[in-house]
Protein backbone atom coordinates (compact mmCIF):
# COMPACT_ATOMS: atom_id res chain seq x y z
CA UNK A 1 0.00 0.00 0.00
CA UNK A 2 0.95 3.42 -0.65
CA UNK A 3 1.77 5.36 2.24
CA UNK A 4 -0.40 8.33 1.30
CA UNK A 5 -3.47 6.47 -0.10
CA UNK A 6 -5.12 5.01 2.57
CA UNK A 7 -5.84 1.02 3.15
CA UNK A 8 -6.57 -1.22 0.14
CA UNK A 9 -8.34 -4.25 1.90
CA UNK A 10 -8.95 -6.94 -0.11
CA UNK A 11 -10.90 -8.95 2.67
CA UNK A 12 -12.67 -12.43 2.45
CA UNK A 13 -15.12 -12.07 4.81
CA UNK A 14 -15.93 -15.75 6.11
CA UNK A 15 -18.26 -17.11 8.75
CA UNK A 16 -15.80 -17.14 11.66
CA UNK A 17 -12.98 -15.29 10.43
CA UNK A 18 -11.67 -12.37 7.82
CA UNK A 19 -8.26 -11.53 6.12
CA UNK A 20 -7.11 -8.22 5.28
CA UNK A 21 -4.58 -7.42 2.70
CA UNK A 22 -2.25 -4.39 2.26
CA UNK A 23 0.11 -3.58 -0.78
CA UNK A 24 3.16 -1.71 0.68
CA UNK A 25 4.88 0.70 -1.68
CA UNK A 26 7.33 -1.50 -2.62
CA UNK A 27 4.85 -3.88 -4.06
CA UNK A 28 5.60 -6.26 -1.19
CA UNK A 29 2.13 -7.96 0.53
CA UNK A 30 1.29 -7.89 4.32
CA UNK A 31 -1.62 -10.26 5.16
CA UNK A 32 -3.55 -10.81 8.73
CA UNK A 33 -6.51 -12.53 9.62
CA UNK A 34 -9.25 -11.99 12.53
CA UNK A 35 -11.00 -14.68 13.74
CA UNK A 36 -14.97 -14.83 15.11
CA UNK A 37 -16.60 -17.24 17.37
CA UNK A 38 -20.27 -17.40 17.15
CA UNK A 39 -20.69 -14.48 19.65
CA UNK A 40 -18.37 -12.62 17.22
CA UNK A 41 -15.58 -12.07 19.84
CA UNK A 42 -12.02 -12.14 17.76
CA UNK A 43 -9.45 -14.54 18.06
CA UNK A 44 -5.77 -13.67 17.07
CA UNK A 45 -6.59 -9.96 17.26
CA UNK A 46 -2.62 -9.40 18.72
CA UNK A 47 -1.83 -10.47 15.71
CA UNK A 48 -3.81 -8.62 13.23
CA UNK A 49 -2.76 -5.34 15.43
CA UNK A 50 0.98 -6.49 15.15
CA UNK A 51 0.69 -6.47 11.48
CA UNK A 52 -1.13 -3.19 11.08
CA UNK A 53 1.61 -1.84 13.90
CA UNK A 54 4.35 -3.60 11.34
CA UNK A 55 2.94 -1.87 8.44
CA UNK A 56 2.45 1.93 9.69
CA UNK A 57 6.16 1.17 10.90
CA UNK A 58 7.06 0.18 7.53
CA UNK A 59 5.27 3.55 5.72
CA UNK A 60 7.01 5.88 7.91
CA UNK A 61 10.61 4.05 7.55
CA UNK A 62 9.77 4.83 3.16
CA UNK A 63 8.93 7.84 3.63
CA UNK A 64 11.50 9.14 5.82
CA UNK A 65 14.32 7.06 3.41
CA UNK A 66 12.67 9.30 0.53
CA UNK A 67 12.30 12.10 2.49
CA UNK A 68 16.44 11.73 2.87
CA UNK A 69 17.14 11.09 -0.66
CA UNK A 70 15.08 13.88 -1.80
CA UNK A 71 17.10 16.15 0.13
CA UNK A 72 20.44 14.69 -1.35
CA UNK A 73 18.70 15.29 -4.94
CA UNK A 74 17.81 18.87 -4.10
CA UNK A 75 21.05 19.78 -3.05
CA UNK A 76 22.60 18.12 -6.15
CA UNK A 77 20.15 20.22 -8.01
CA UNK A 78 20.57 23.59 -6.63
CA UNK A 79 24.77 23.00 -6.97
CA UNK A 80 24.15 22.19 -10.72
CA UNK A 81 21.29 25.30 -11.06
CA UNK A 82 19.24 22.59 -12.67
CA UNK A 83 15.66 23.28 -12.64
CA UNK A 84 13.32 19.84 -11.96
CA UNK A 85 10.11 19.97 -12.45
CA UNK A 86 7.38 17.12 -10.87
CA UNK A 87 4.66 17.10 -13.73
CA UNK A 88 1.60 15.23 -11.81
CA UNK A 89 -1.96 14.37 -13.30
CA UNK A 90 -4.70 11.44 -14.23
CA UNK A 91 -4.07 9.50 -16.77
CA UNK A 92 -5.02 10.45 -19.94
CA UNK A 93 -4.80 14.41 -19.55
CA UNK A 94 -2.38 15.04 -22.12
CA UNK A 95 0.98 15.47 -20.37
CA UNK A 96 3.20 13.83 -23.31
CA UNK A 97 1.74 15.46 -25.67
CA UNK A 98 2.23 18.61 -23.44
CA UNK A 99 5.60 18.28 -22.45
CA UNK A 100 6.40 16.86 -26.40
CA UNK A 101 5.21 20.64 -27.50
CA UNK A 102 7.19 22.45 -25.04
CA UNK A 103 10.60 20.82 -25.58
CA UNK A 104 10.88 22.51 -29.02
CA UNK A 105 10.05 26.07 -27.40
CA UNK A 106 12.47 25.70 -24.17
CA UNK A 107 15.92 26.74 -24.33
CA UNK A 108 18.89 24.87 -23.18
CA UNK A 109 19.22 21.07 -22.66
CA UNK A 110 15.95 19.64 -21.83
CA UNK A 111 15.37 16.05 -20.24
CA UNK A 112 12.61 14.10 -19.29
CA UNK A 113 12.36 11.08 -16.74
CA UNK A 114 9.10 9.11 -17.88
CA UNK A 115 6.99 7.03 -15.28
CA UNK A 116 4.73 4.30 -15.86
CA UNK A 117 3.88 0.74 -15.00
CA UNK A 118 4.49 -0.72 -17.85
CA UNK A 119 6.13 0.15 -21.51
CA UNK A 120 8.44 3.06 -22.86
CA UNK A 121 5.59 4.62 -25.52
CA UNK A 122 5.95 7.96 -23.99
CA UNK A 123 9.79 7.51 -23.64
CA UNK A 124 9.60 7.15 -26.79
CA UNK A 125 7.50 9.65 -27.70
CA UNK A 126 9.61 12.08 -25.73
CA UNK A 127 12.90 10.58 -28.02
CA UNK A 128 11.44 11.30 -30.54
CA UNK A 129 11.13 14.99 -30.63
CA UNK A 130 14.85 14.33 -29.62
CA UNK A 131 15.14 15.40 -26.50
CA UNK A 132 16.97 12.56 -24.06
CA UNK A 133 14.26 10.52 -22.07
CA UNK A 134 14.83 7.43 -19.20
CA UNK A 135 11.76 5.33 -18.84
CA UNK A 136 11.16 4.08 -15.35
CA UNK A 137 8.81 1.69 -14.98
CA UNK A 138 7.25 0.74 -11.37
CA UNK A 139 5.49 -2.37 -11.98
CA UNK A 140 2.38 -2.17 -9.30
CA UNK A 141 4.15 1.00 -7.80
CA UNK A 142 1.90 4.24 -8.07
CA UNK A 143 4.26 6.83 -7.91
CA UNK A 144 7.79 7.21 -8.59
CA UNK A 145 9.59 8.29 -5.40
CA UNK A 146 13.19 10.34 -4.84
CA UNK A 147 15.70 7.43 -5.40
CA UNK A 148 13.89 6.46 -8.89
CA UNK A 149 14.67 9.79 -9.92
CA UNK A 150 18.51 10.18 -8.62
CA UNK A 151 19.06 6.27 -10.39
CA UNK A 152 17.51 7.78 -13.70
CA UNK A 153 19.84 11.37 -13.62
CA UNK A 154 23.09 10.43 -14.94
CA UNK A 155 21.34 8.33 -17.78
CA UNK A 156 19.98 11.99 -18.90
CA UNK A 157 23.30 13.74 -19.44
CA UNK A 158 24.47 17.19 -19.07
CA UNK A 159 21.02 18.86 -18.60
CA UNK A 160 19.68 22.20 -17.51
CA UNK A 161 15.88 21.42 -17.28
CA UNK A 162 14.21 18.21 -16.11
CA UNK A 163 10.42 16.82 -16.35
CA UNK A 164 9.62 14.44 -14.21
CA UNK A 165 6.61 12.70 -15.70
CA UNK A 166 4.87 10.80 -12.75
CA UNK A 167 3.15 8.25 -12.84
CA UNK A 168 -0.69 8.80 -13.78
CA UNK A 169 -2.55 9.15 -10.58
CA UNK A 170 -3.91 12.16 -8.63
CA UNK A 171 -3.41 10.68 -5.16
CA UNK A 172 -0.05 8.94 -4.64
CA UNK A 173 2.45 10.72 -5.99
CA UNK A 174 1.24 14.04 -4.30
CA UNK A 175 2.90 12.46 -0.87
CA UNK A 176 6.39 11.92 -2.33
CA UNK A 177 9.06 14.71 -2.45
CA UNK A 178 11.50 14.01 -5.25
CA UNK A 179 14.25 16.93 -4.67
CA UNK A 180 11.97 18.77 -7.42
CA UNK A 181 12.20 22.68 -7.07
CA UNK A 182 8.57 22.87 -8.79
CA UNK A 183 5.33 20.63 -8.99
CA UNK A 184 4.04 21.17 -11.63
CA UNK A 185 -0.29 19.47 -12.07
CA UNK A 186 -2.42 19.20 -14.99
CA UNK A 187 -6.18 18.88 -15.12
CA UNK A 188 -7.77 18.55 -18.30
CA UNK A 189 -11.17 20.26 -19.31
CA UNK A 190 -12.82 16.83 -19.96
CA UNK A 191 -11.85 15.45 -16.28
CA UNK A 192 -14.41 18.14 -14.70
CA UNK A 193 -14.43 21.20 -12.23
CA UNK A 194 -14.49 19.46 -9.19
CA UNK A 195 -11.24 17.21 -9.33
CA UNK A 196 -9.28 19.81 -7.09
CA UNK A 197 -11.75 19.71 -4.25
CA UNK A 198 -12.17 15.45 -4.75
CA UNK A 199 -8.27 15.46 -4.43
CA UNK A 200 -7.02 18.34 -2.55
CA UNK A 201 -3.23 17.14 -1.46
CA UNK A 202 -2.06 17.03 -5.25
CA UNK A 203 -3.74 20.76 -6.09
CA UNK A 204 -2.49 22.48 -2.55
CA UNK A 205 1.38 21.23 -3.11
CA UNK A 206 1.05 22.68 -7.21
CA UNK A 207 3.24 25.35 -8.06
CA UNK A 208 1.75 25.89 -11.19
CA UNK A 209 -1.71 24.25 -12.49
CA UNK A 210 -1.80 23.53 -16.11
CA UNK A 211 -5.18 23.61 -17.54
CA UNK A 212 -4.91 20.78 -20.27
CA UNK A 213 -6.92 20.75 -23.64
CA UNK A 214 -8.62 23.89 -23.78
CA UNK A 215 -9.24 23.94 -27.31
CA UNK A 216 -12.15 21.05 -26.28
CA UNK A 217 -14.10 23.20 -24.44
CA UNK A 218 -16.81 24.74 -27.38
CA UNK A 219 -17.68 20.97 -27.14
CA UNK A 220 -17.58 20.21 -23.76
CA UNK A 221 -20.18 21.22 -20.95
CA UNK A 222 -17.44 22.88 -18.50
CA UNK A 223 -17.29 25.83 -16.33
CA UNK A 224 -13.89 27.04 -16.50
CA UNK A 225 -14.46 29.90 -14.08
CA UNK A 226 -15.50 26.82 -11.59
CA UNK A 227 -12.48 24.97 -12.30
CA UNK A 228 -10.36 28.08 -11.18
CA UNK A 229 -12.31 28.71 -7.96
CA UNK A 230 -11.65 25.70 -6.98
CA UNK A 231 -7.78 25.28 -7.99
CA UNK A 232 -7.91 29.11 -5.64
CA UNK A 233 -9.64 27.16 -2.85
CA UNK A 234 -6.93 24.53 -2.48
CA UNK A 235 -4.04 26.56 -3.72
CA UNK A 236 -4.39 30.63 -3.16
CA UNK A 237 -2.42 32.27 -5.81
CA UNK A 238 -1.17 29.22 -7.47
CA UNK A 239 -0.27 30.29 -10.90
CA UNK A 240 -3.18 28.82 -13.66
CA UNK A 241 -2.10 28.33 -17.16
CA UNK A 242 -4.85 27.52 -19.75
CA UNK A 243 -3.05 25.33 -22.57
CA UNK A 244 -3.69 23.46 -25.74
CA UNK A 245 -1.06 20.97 -27.06
CA UNK A 246 -2.88 20.39 -29.97
CA UNK A 247 -3.04 24.57 -31.11
CA UNK A 248 0.00 25.83 -29.16
CA UNK A 249 -2.24 28.35 -27.18
CA UNK A 250 -0.91 28.83 -23.54
CA UNK A 251 2.44 27.43 -24.39
CA UNK A 252 4.23 30.77 -24.70
CA UNK A 253 3.05 31.61 -21.70
CA UNK A 254 3.99 28.37 -20.23
CA UNK A 255 7.44 28.15 -21.06
CA UNK A 256 7.94 31.56 -20.02
CA UNK A 257 7.19 30.39 -15.90
CA UNK A 258 9.46 27.59 -16.58
CA UNK A 259 11.99 29.83 -17.82
CA UNK A 260 11.31 31.92 -15.04
CA UNK A 261 12.03 29.37 -12.70
CA UNK A 262 15.26 27.97 -14.04
CA UNK A 263 16.73 31.75 -14.06
CA UNK A 264 15.97 31.50 -9.96
CA UNK A 265 17.35 28.35 -10.00
CA UNK A 266 20.47 29.03 -11.56
CA UNK A 267 21.01 32.43 -9.76
CA UNK A 268 20.34 29.73 -6.23
CA UNK A 269 23.09 27.58 -7.46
Amino acid sequence: MCATCGCGEAAGHGEHEHEHEHVMADGSVVRHRHGHDGDGHGHGLGLGHAAEARRVRVERDLLAKNDEVARANRAGFEKSGALVVNVMSSPGSGKTTLLCALLGRMKGRVGVIEGDQQTTLDADRIRATGAPAVQINTGKGCHLDAAMVRDALPRLGAVETVFVENVGNLVCPAGFDLGEAARAVVVSVTEGEDKPLKYPDMFASADIVIVNKCDLLPHLAFDLAALRRNIERMRPGVAIVETSATTGAGLDALVDWMEARRRAARAHG
